[in-house]
């Protein structure tokens, strides 16, 4: 006789689950709050669905923390897999020039949504919308908006993090868990902006100024990347990554420091050469012709030293490697990208079951763990859903 199985939520792991169960061990039920699957994955979508990284996969492992965290899932289940994957269900794909992968030209976000989904009315799994889960009763029976409880044998929670409110992940379910006595962690903004006051002058000329090509670093962590320079702070791919370490230092401290590296592919020594070396007479000229500085650039160096410090040449090459930003706060959480927090990774197993309710399961970005932008996080809440099928498939059928 087969098992019933509730999937609670249905975004990219939810339904990655349900594709990797085997529909002759188990009755799949997916049940969604929303009048449609995968809101998130459409939103996310908007502007290039950037699905993976073709990353190696042991440095790709390395982008997660906390580390080691998800090493068996993206093992089991890695970005080349996924790749396969999505050319198998009719989703061919292209690496770009940022080594992200995307759809090809032409597949829009809906199409791979459809694709997914295809197999999983085939599969008869049953499709149940507008259900927000609500708890449970006392007998540790789901409860939903209907207040008709609902007895699984099998319950997979993949209900999501707690940023995008628009698309339905909000992390309401949070206290939830939190009174049920499993041990979770307060969401805070990922992969989102970070706040610095910058001077009036400053950011009146150079709102909206990329920074390409540069370097970030923090407590001894280091991105390579780009931002951009807003009239709140700073955002993009580099600052993103280190969303982690700053959030860490802004929750003990109020603040956090941040060094930002010009040229990272260089030396101090060697910046210290081209400028002793430039023709030019003029600082600002010799950083514009041997250095390729912009205003921006050039400005923030000015704000960052003396009259004296920018005329020392040894002095300002080392300032050009390490200017010191003090970072005040972040964006919001819905504002943000991803969130950190959730439930604590101390209560489940390394199958993802909870600890404190068996066969009681949690996938997905609602558990606390973090990862840049570039297709690290789809591709951890792909993993995640896979490996727990292949569990389920061989230990709980």
């Amino acid at each position: 006789m087969k098992k019933s199985i509730a999937i609670i939520g249905g975004g990219a792991a939810a339904l990655m689950l349900a594709n990797f169960l085997d529909d002759q061990l188990f009755d799949i039920s997916i049940y969604e709050k929303n009048k449609a699957l995968g809101r998130k994955l459409l939103v996310a979508g908007k502007g290039g669905f950037n699905l993976t990284h073709s990353e190696n996969l042991e440095s790709f492992k390395n982008n997660y923390t906390p580390i080691g965290f998800l090493d068996s899932a993206l093992n089991f289940f890695s970005n080349e897999d996924l790749r396969n994957w999505l050319q198998k269900i009719g989703i061919a794909t292209f690496i770009g020039s940022s080594k992200r992968i995307f759809p090809i030209k032409g597949i829009k976000p809906i199409a791979v949504l459809n694709a997914m989904q295809k197999d999983l009315v085939q599969k008869n799994v049953k499709f149940y919308f507008e259900h927000s889960w609500k708890g449970w009763n006392p007998k540790n029976h789901l409860l939903f908006n209907d207040d008709i409880p609902i007895n699984p044998d099998i319950t997979v929670f993949a209900l999501g993090g707690g940023s995008w409110k628009i698309t339905g992940s909000d992390g309401t379910w949070l206290e939830t868990f939190k009174a049920k006595g499993i041990q979770t962690k307060p969401f805070v903004a990922s992969n989102c902006g970070f706040k610095i006051d910058w001077e009036k002058d400053f950011i009146s000329q150079h709102e909206g100024s990329p920074l390409k090509n540069i370097a970030l670093s923090a407590q001894g962590a280091s991105q390579k990347g780009e931002v951009v320079i807003t009239k709140f702070g700073m955002e993009g791919n580099a600052i993103y990554a280190l969303s982690n370490v700053l959030q860490a230092q802004l929750s003990i401290n109020g603040q956090a420091k941040l060094f930002l590296d010009l040229k990272p592919i260089l030396s101090a020594e060697k910046i210290k050469n081209k400028l002793l070396q430039s023709q030019e007479k003029n600082i600002s000229n010799a950083l514009k012709r041997e250095l390729k500085l912009n205003k921006a650039h050039i400005h923030l160096l000015k704000l960052s030293t003396s009259k004296a410090e920018f005329q020392d040449i040894p002095q300002l090459a080392k300032i050009i490697k390490a200017i010191p930003l003090k970072i005040i706060g972040s964006a919001t959480i819905d504002e943000a990208i991803s969130t950190m927090g959730g439930i604590d990774l101390n209560s489940i197993n390394e199958n993802f079951e909870l600890k404190k309710m068996k066969k009681t399961f949690c996938i997905g970005e609602m558990l606390d763990w973090n990862a840049p932008t570039g297709g690290y996080l789809l591709q951890a809440c792909f993993s995640m859903a896979v490996y727990l099928a292949d569990y389920l498939n061989h230990h709980e059928s």
